[in-house]
């Protein structure tokens, strides 16, 4: 399914003349990641995984759960490309 939604908005974006889109999703994970937690993702300058505290990491997950999910991903783990670790 992500392939083929991949793929349709691929031709559809090159249709409008444009291209190299994908940062946008990278944009879209680090707002929404500071939207859910009030912090920046460790990508954009935000502490590390190791500089939470118990309960800050506990937010880290759910909201890289519920940002993994929006992207149409399965896996927590993808959100590392996206937001850092």
């Amino acid at each position: 399914m992500y392939v083929q939604q991949m793929r349709l908005y691929e031709r559809e974006t090159q249709k409008a003349g444009l291209s190299k889109l994908h940062g946008l999703r990278h944009r879209y994970a680090q707002e929404r990641y500071y939207e859910l937690t009030g912090k920046q993702a460790p990508a954009c300058g935000g502490p590390s995984s190791s500089e939470l505290t118990e309960e800050e990491r506990a937010n880290d997950q759910v909201a890289r759960w519920a940002i993994s999910q929006e992207l149409g991903h399965e896996r927590e783990q993808i959100t590392a490309v996206y937001l850092g670790r």
